[in-house]
């Protein structure tokens, strides 16, 4: 009864929160995509324009009236579930986006599971060997991890598995619709090259949070005991270390979902990066606001997600 009281107050102090921030979010979008070079409505308008034409598509599209109530038009029709049409394939921009967020949240979860199975047990690991060669080896794959650029790590893949090995496409995506196997294939290189970086930042606080729970009293007590150290690290230390890095992974997975535009761009998947940058290059400003609301929106969802699975996991966070 308790916990879910904790919860209850916790969501409402977050969305008293995360609503403000989206609503500030959503005019920061709409404000700076003002500012960017070029005219959307005279490239729709095409090469053989004329001034009734602009004229009528300003008017369409209320390129005519005023910034705030431009804005306003468009929050409100947000609040309605229209995010508009695209001024370049003319479709529903709502459909689009129910199109390819399914794309990139795949990506995003198969970036995460890869992370997941590297990143924690590595950093277990790293901590139950502190200072040997297999410590050393988990803090040069962080470092890596956090260092080598996506764009760059991702093309040495292709060169690896898709042109000299040819184990795996160099691009492009299948849907599991078609052939699960394909999708497999598919999503495997830019997971792994979207999910090296949260492998590394996982293996990091794993390994530190490990360490801090090895030096706490109740281990100590348990090694007095004669307990196994098996028992120790899996029923003692393990479980009070994992509580930050469920959270942590909690953030980083919206993280990877507003992080795949280079990855979904070197592979060629069309997902929410790809839309954003084709949207970006036709100048077709209405798609661009509406990914990076949506993304903002899922990443304030995640953050409390985060904040909801802390209090969930550490009794010590409900009082």
């Amino acid at each position: 009864m308790a916990r879910s009281a904790a919860v209850l107050r916790l969501i409402w102090q977050r969305l008293a929160v995360a609503l403000p921030t989206l609503v500030l979010i959503s005019m920061m979008v709409f404000g700076l995509q003002k500012l960017l070079p070029g005219d959307p409505i005279i490239a729709l308008a095409g090469e053989e324009r004329s001034p009734q034409a602009i004229e009528y598509l300003r008017e369409k599209y209320r390129f005519n009236d005023p910034i705030a109530l431009q804005y306003v038009h468009w929050v409100a029709d947000i609040a309605q579930g229209d995010f508009g049409r695209s001024i370049r394939t003319r479709l529903p921009i709502g459909d689009m986006l129910a199109e390819k967020l399914p794309v990139t949240l795949e990506l995003a979860v198969f970036s995460m599971l890869f992370a997941v199975v590297i990143g924690v047990p590595l950093g277990i690991v790293a901590a139950l060997r502190r200072g040997s060669l297999i410590d050393f080896g988990a803090s040069l794959f962080g470092l890596l991890g956090l260092s080598v650029p996506n764009f760059w790590l991702g093309i040495m893949l292709i060169l690896l598995f898709s042109v000299h090995l040819g184990w795996l496409p160099a691009g492009g995506f299948v849907s599991p619709a078609t052939s699960l196997l394909g999708n497999l294939k598919s999503l495997l290189l830019p997971s792994i090259v979207l999910g090296a970086h949260t492998a590394a930042i996982l293996m990091r606080h794993t390994r530190g949070a490990m360490l801090v729970a090895l030096k706490q009293d109740y281990v100590r007590t348990a090694r007095a005991k004669g307990v196994k150290g098996s028992v120790i690290v899996l029923r003692h230390a393990l479980p009070n270390a994992l509580i930050p890095v469920v959270t942590l992974g909690t953030l980083q997975f919206g993280e990877l979902l507003a992080g795949a535009v280079l990855t979904e761009q070197v592979f060629g998947i069309p997902g929410f990066g790809k839309m954003i940058v084709d949207g970006v290059f036709s100048r077709d400003y209405a798609v661009v606001q509406a990914v990076v609301l949506c993304t903002a929106a899922i990443f304030l969802l995640m953050s409390l997600l985060a904040d909801v699975a802390y209090v969930l996991l550490n009794p010590r966070m409900r009082t």
